[in-house]
């Protein structure tokens, strides 16, 4: 009935055992007794945990009863009670799991049950997501369990104020986005640092508190951190740093005069004639011919003191951001600023900047202010950060195939719970396409069959520009649907719960993959359910199954299809321009025959893409090691540069 990667996870014990089974029968059992309890009597069980928890009783002995507890919290106070495997996964993330449930298993309400159960040790326990409104509703959502128990949440956002944050942090339970709790982590460090060196004003400025009184810090010693879609946190973004800036200095002008006369000069520059570039690697490196062009440019004033060498790296960052980052694809601009969209989300990524002048690149070829990249105050990674929890478990739909890599990177185990109800969802044949065009012309076709049924569809792109193209093409169809990408995240939660309605079309990015459960109108499980049409492979499969795991929740019906065309960018980015337009070529002749071997070259183009993303996290995470130590021997703290 369960299945559990332990080979992945040396020296660990298996997060579902049988021993995890007898537990959830025990806390069956005491489902009558926690129902004859009146309000205040559970409210006063809860505190009685507490108080055992805090006396030093270790958690193992006060899970059963912890769970069932907060079991009949949620039946109570939302009508919600936890399945039985809904338990078996709060058992795994208690033993420090990360749990890999299906769409639609009830992740948010799984939640409350490790997190009341840390939570009784008057320590403090942390639920990270991925943005503020998902940190606020699940939050909200949730309060009347942890309310009925005596214990108190907070929520931690953006643009909170310091006493605010200091307040939500001393809750029983917090919630907030794993960026929140790095930056409040990096601003504690500073204040100690500079209070240790006899800096209180500074210190007070920082964190809000009296310029003469000792400056009060943020966050409590950390204790349990649950990391919801944890496969996006831990995996797709454990790399990115999170950096406190220094003032910038007197370079600006002339940095801002590098990076506006490197955009210009890439766009008189030739492929292959004046520059080479790498499309697996996404680089570009001048030529001969590309360096004399270059040194014969005219050169503003303010560049005069600048070597060749800096000049000639300035436009291969330049022609970089001109040939491998698309507007509306990588990045959208928003109120004159370049906002990154995660490709793992589909989200827009607010605050994340990328590294080594890139994004500064990026904001000259686009002509607006180009920020200078300062230097760095303090710094932590996304990985470094929630290695410093003593304990630490996570949710998601997708981290099987992940399973090796998260367990090396942070000793958990991986626990694949099962579902509440067997999945009936139906693959439908692939469908492999000359090109894109008449790609779109087959998805049109098809949404509208399915429309012409009352069936509700979901189309997933990769991209907003795609998005909005096979928008165009059902509209001019005369098919009423709506859009959802980065460009609509304010309706984001609004528009996929909207999608399993009667007749309902939503073309969406990777964004509908999560967060938001899918629940099918009335009547449309007699008609087959949500219908799933995927656009192209991803650079990673996991976000294929978020898609898919969108029809078929909880036992519902569903079917998807998956579609691919030869000048898709997958083959390009997993093969090479030459070796991919050969293979396209060697598909062109076989089509109209079986799709399913044609559509493992993709696959296989997509293995290669994954396997080269987690050579690329081996080595930055070896970089960042080496970074750290040096910095340990320099000033005793990894984690924050030394002062100039």
């Amino acid at each position: 009935m369960f299945r559990w990667l332990g080979a992945l996870a040396p020296g660990r014990r298996p997060a579902i055992t049988a021993a995890t089974w007898r537990q959830v029968r025990e806390i069956d059992a005491l489902a009558p007794q926690m129902e004859t309890l009146d309000d205040v009597a559970l409210k006063r069980l809860g505190r009685s945990l507490s108080y055992r928890a805090k006396a030093g009783e270790p958690l193992d002995s006060l899970l059963v009863e912890t769970f069932a507890a907060t079991r009949e919290a949620g039946r109570r106070r939302l009508g919600m009670r936890h399945y039985d495997v809904q338990l078996l996964a709060g058992s795994a993330l208690v033993k420090g799991a990360i749990a890999e449930m299906q769409t639609g298993e009830g992740k948010t309400l799984v939640a409350t049950l490790p997190l009341v159960l840390y939570a009784l040790a008057g320590k403090g326990a942390h639920l990270a997501t991925v943005n503020d409104y998902l940190a606020r509703r699940d939050a909200e959502w949730m309060t009347p369990i942890f309310e009925a128990l005596g214990l108190k949440v907070g929520i931690v956002e953006s643009q909170m104020d310091f006493d605010a944050r200091r307040q939500a942090y001393a809750c029983d339970v917090t919630y907030g986005t794993a960026k929140e709790f790095g930056f409040d982590f990096l601003k504690d460090r500073l204040i100690k640092r500079q209070l240790d060196e006899g800096n209180r004003d500074l210190g007070a400025t920082l964190t809000g508190g009296s310029a003469t009184g000792s400056a009060k810090l943020l966050q409590r010693p950390f204790w349990f951190s649950l990391v919801d879609e944890a496969d996006n946190v831990l995996i797709d973004e454990a790399r990115t740093p999170l950096i406190i800036a220094s003032p910038p200095g007197e370079a600006q002008a002339v940095e801002q005069a590098l990076f506006r006369y490197a955009a210009l000069a890439a766009t008189s520059l030739e492929p292959d004639d004046d520059f080479e570039q790498d499309v697996q690697k996404q680089t570009c490196e001048l030529l001969g011919r590309g360096r004399s062009r270059v040194r014969a440019f005219d050169r503003p004033p303010e560049l005069e003191s600048i070597s060749l060498l800096e000049i000639y790296d300035a436009v291969e960052r330049a022609l970089r951001a001109r040939r491998f980052f698309g507007r509306d694809r990588q990045y959208v601009v928003r109120d004159g600023k370049i906002v990154i969209i995660d490709e793992f989300t589909g989200r827009a990524a607010e605050g994340r900047t990328w590294k080594d002048g890139l994004h500064q690149a990026v904001e000259a070829k686009e002509e607006i202010e180009v920020t200078v990249a300062s230097g760095h105050a303090a710094r932590i990674t996304i990985q470094d950060l929630f290695a410093r929890w003593p304990h630490l478990a996570g949710m998601t739909g997708t981290i099987a195939t992940s399973a090796g890599e998260i367990s090396r990177t942070y000793d958990v185990a991986v626990a694949v719970v099962p579902t509440n109800k067997p999945a009936i969802r139906q693959r439908l044949p692939a469908m492999v396409c000359a090109d894109q065009a008449e790609k779109f012309d087959r998805i049109v076709a098809e949404t509208a069959e399915m429309h012409g049924l009352g069936r509700p569809v979901l189309i997933g792109t990769r991209s907003i520009d795609k998005s909005e193209e096979l928008s165009r093409r059902l509209e001019a169809a005369g098919l009423s649907h709506v859009v959802l990408n980065a460009r609509h995240i304010v309706k984001e939660a609004e528009i996929v719960s909207q999608a399993g309605q009667l007749g309902q079309i939503t073309v969406s990015t990777n964004m509908a993959g999560r967060g938001t459960d899918i629940k099918l109108g009335e009547g449309v499980s007699e008609i087959g359910g949500l219908h799933v049409i995927c656009t192209e492979l991803h650079d990673s499969a996991r976000i294929d199954r978020q898609l898919v795991g969108r029809c078929g929740r909880q036992g519902d019906p569903g079917t998807w299809r998956q579609y691919v065309a030869l000048d898709d960018d997958i083959l390009i980015q997993g093969f090479g321009p030459k070796r991919a337009k050969r293979i396209a070529a060697g598909i062109r002749g076989r089509l109209g025959g079986n799709p399913e071997p044609l559509l493992r070259t993709f696959k296989r183009a997509q293995q290669r893409i994954e396997a080269r993303h987690r050579r690329q996290r081996r080595i930055l995470e070896y970089v960042e090691r080496q970074r750290n130590e040096a910095h340990i021997q320099m000033s005793q703290d990894p984690y924050l540069d030394s002062p100039s």
